[in-house]
């Protein structure tokens, strides 16, 4: 015998856990199996530990410059034992808080690895070994993913990926990290922001590849006046450990000794023990379970969202994924996610946020745009907050006229703007024109100030630049 549910939600991540408490509000019986602890990567080892970390690193970053503001203190130093206290105590309060929501909307927890069968049931393997199938209306498959590693740099001793590296009690002297997309430049910025001598690593021409060359322009000079050593176009063939460290080996390049190596090169699906190879479930050459534009996989009844699926590795899109999901099992006939306009956010010092297309995919796709963009050097705001790095620059496609018309892309980088692109991200969504944007109004003084002026100065006419 198995129970039976409405969603029986196998993945207790950022997708998993929305989809069940979105599922159990509209009133579905709901069970989530989570063979960890609820909240997933992002919670327990990636976005929040990893930001908790980075703000760690501002205040640091700020007390070193705390004179420049009249306030005299003595050098700081860092006790990361404490850091690494404080992130869990954040963690462990948001996985309760979960838990403590599931028990409320009525869902069924079980703590196990979950393992689909045929007619959309789900063998449960509890951890002392026992095990429970249950079944469902609907199955949702969200187990997330794992990181990625390389030949020559398997985990242990220096060797870290995402997952070991939040564990740290202390920072390291000297760290390679190897990979420069977001999470590799996240990382190079939080230690490089705590004293340690980082060296990136990225076989591309240039770190953050894909990103609007103008934004990723900044972040390049600010990473080299942080000491941050970018090596692009390299290539790490191997290590040595050396007891206290170990020696990174570059094919055509001088030796690299450090004390740590953080190996950041993506995350792949983990669809490994999911059983899927027993259902009508497919999984492409990558490892990503096929789904179509619901998220629906080839077998009946069965959905799969998050990293997961061939979509952007990001927990906001896995919540939209989550709901667009519930939505549709239950015949409400929702939106499917348009994944070329989600927005992206990187937390590195200065940040980076953008939705949409950059000036050079808007060209390579054909478009005929007109691009503005202003620097926050001249923002009074960022002026206060001595951080003028940066700029807000907007793509938009040219009207008959001439004109700037719709808005397609937002690309930020500088102070908090992963917390001003949501303007952004509502005027490229919504289709908005330059000229409806620049009529809003924006708070001053504000760093949301410049969003407005780059529309403004995009009519023809503006009282900045």
């Amino acid at each position: 015998m198995s129970d039976t549910f409405d969603l029986v939600v196998v993945g207790g991540g950022p997708g998993g856990y929305s989809a069940a408490l979105y599922a159990a509000s509209a009133g579905l019986s709901v069970a989530l199996v989570e063979k960890d602890r609820l909240g997933g990567t992002c919670l327990n080892r990636g976005c929040i530990p990893a930001k908790a970390f980075l703000e760690t690193a501002a205040v640091h970053r700020h007390v070193a410059h705390a004179a420049e503001f009249g306030i005299e203190t003595s050098s700081p130093s860092v006790n990361f034992a404490v850091t690494q206290e404080r992130k869990r105590k954040i963690v462990d309060g948001l996985v309760g808080g979960i838990a403590g929501m599931c028990k409320a909307r009525k869902v069924t927890v079980f703590n196990g690895s979950g393992s689909l069968r045929p007619g959309r049931r789900v063998h449960v393997t509890h951890p002392d070994g026992t095990t429970a199938d249950i079944e469902g209306r609907f199955v949702l498959l969200a187990a997330g993913s794992v990181p990625r590693t390389i030949p020559g740099f398997e985990r242990g001793g220096p060797i870290m990926t995402s997952d070991e590296v939040l564990d740290l009690n202390d920072v390291p002297q000297r760290i390679a990290v190897i990979g420069g997309g977001a999470i590799g430049c996240e990382f190079a910025s939080t230690f490089a922001d705590l004293g340690a001598t980082v060296t990136l690593l990225e076989g591309l021409p240039k770190i953050l590849p894909g990103l609007d060359a103008d934004v990723a322009n900044v972040v390049v000079k600010s990473f080299k006046h942080k000491g941050i050593d970018i090596r692009t176009g390299v290539k790490v063939t191997g290590h040595s450990p050396n007891g206290a460290g170990t020696v990174v080996h570059l094919d055509g390049a001088d030796d690299l000794e450090v004390d740590a190596v953080v190996v950041s090169v993506g995350r792949r699906p983990y669809a490994d023990e999911l059983g899927l190879e027993a259902t009508l479930v497919t999984v492409d050459s990558r490892g990503f379970v096929e789904v179509n534009e619901y998220c629906q996989t080839s077998d009946e009844g069965v959905y799969a969202i998050g990293d997961l699926i061939n979509t952007p590795q990001l927990a906001h899109v896995a919540y939209a994924e989550a709901v667009m999901v519930i939505k549709h099992l239950l015949g409400e006939d929702p939106i499917p996610v348009d994944y070329q306009r989600v927005p992206w956010a990187i937390y590195c010092h200065p940040e980076v946020a953008w939705a949409g297309p950059g000036e050079d995919q808007a060209k390579a796709d054909g478009l005929d745009v007109i691009v503005g963009k202003h620097p926050f050097k001249y923002n009074s705001r960022a002026q206060i907050l001595g951080e003028t790095e940066g700029m807000v620059k907007v793509i938009a496609l040219r009207n008959a006229d001439g004109k700037a018309g719709q808005v397609i892309g937002v690309h930020m980088v500088g102070p908090w703007v992963t917390e001003q692109l949501a303007g952004g991200y509502l005027a490229v969504n919504w289709e908005a024109t330059v000229e409806e944007v620049a009529a809003f109004i924006q708070p001053h003084p504000s760093l949301s100030e410049l969003f407005g002026e780059t529309m403004l100065s995009m009519t023809g006419r503006s009282f900045n630049g």
